[in-house]
């Protein structure tokens, strides 16, 4: 799944250990979804989506969009 969370992360000038404090997870885990290694649960993406006020659409597609 492709997501736009690396960008949305930089935006904010936060590392991914700023971001993982934030969600509650290891910067592992923000690493490997940031490179598409990893899904996050679906608890994990609403987490994303509200602190980064945007639908979970906005930040994570199938990637068959255009």
């Amino acid at each position: 799944m492709k997501n736009r969370l690396k960008v949305l992360r930089a935006e904010r000038d936060w590392t991914q250990a700023r971001l993982a404090s934030e969600l509650e997870v290891s910067r592992q885990t923000v690493n490997a979804i940031e490179t598409g290694k990893f899904d996050p649960s679906l608890p994990l993406a609403f987490r994303i989506a509200r602190l980064f006020g945007q639908a979970i659409e906005e930040i994570f597609t199938d990637g068959e969009e255009a």
